[in-house]
This record gives C-alpha cells, sequence and structure tokens, in this order.
C-alpha cells in the first residue's frame, strides 16, 4: 500500500558511528564523552559535540545506561554485544516474512562469507543449540 510506513523493530537501527561507539563501550565500559572523543572523535576529526549527541541518542534509544559522576555523564551497554546483533538480524530477517526460503538462502550466503574457523563456530553454536532443543 503506498504510503504505508515500516513496522516498528524493536531494535533500533544504529548508524556508523553509533557502532562505533557500542564497540568502544562494550571493550571499556564505564567510559565519558571525552574519554569517547578521545579514542574516537579524534581519529574520526569530529567534535567532542557529535560524540556527546551520539551518546544520548544511544542512552535514548535504551542501549545505554548514564551514571553521573562529578560532573560528566559515565555510559555503559544495556545490552550485550551478541543481543543487539542477533536483534538487528532478527527485524531485518522479520521484514521478509512472506519468502522463509529466500531468508534463509541469503544467511547461509551471509555466512559463507566468514573464515573457516568462524563457520566452525557456527556449527559448534548451531549443534548446540539443537542439543537444548531436543532435551526440552
Amino acid at each position: 500500500m503506498p504510503g504505508k510506513e515500516p513496522p516498528t523493530t524493536a531494535t533500533p537501527p544504529l548508524g556508523e558511528l553509533e557502532i562505533a561507539v557500542m564497540e568502544a563501550l562494550w571493550q571499556t565500559s564505564g567510559q565519558s564523552a571525552k574519554d569517547l572523543h578521545a579514542t574516537l572523535g579524534a581519529a574520526r576529526g569530529i567534535s567532542l559535540n557529535t560524540v556527546q549527541s551520539t551518546l544520548d541518542r544511544l542512552y535514548r534509544k535504551q542501549l545505554l545506561s548514564r551514571t553521573k559522576v562529578a560532573h560528566a555523564f559515565r555510559y555503559r551497554p544495556q545490552v550485550a554485544r551478541q543481543q543487539l546483533i542477533a536483534g538487528l538480524i532478527n527485524d531485518l530477517l522479520g521484514r521478509f516474512t512472506n519468502d522463509a526460503h529466500s531468508s534463509l538462502a541469503a544467511f547461509v550466503d551471509a555466512a559463507d562469507q566468514l573464515d573457516e574457523r568462524a563457520l566452525d563456530e557456527l556449527e559448534q553454536v548451531l549443534k548446540a543449540r539443537r542439543g537444548e532443543g531436543a532435551s526440552s
């Protein structure tokens, strides 16, 4: 139907800088905007204000928590890396519900781009998940 809005997703879409900030906070939680600017902003040529705005967006998306320490907020991830990635993948696949076969084929094509070690890990995770389902 023309003009119809796409369905809302449980996992908010993220821009490149938002992902970089999340990655930095998964590595070292509890950083301030100044800390993140020193590691991310300076290398990217972006201002402290841009980093602060990005942190605020991630906080409003409920992906970060923050605690005021002295005059600055310290930010911590509210979701695990794996949980966020799984949510993004599920949201994307959920948009193509009319053809589950094509969605699965696309997932296999994407997995085919992984190196051998990552494919071995994927295979082990799948085996473990199937084992969990069988024992339920």
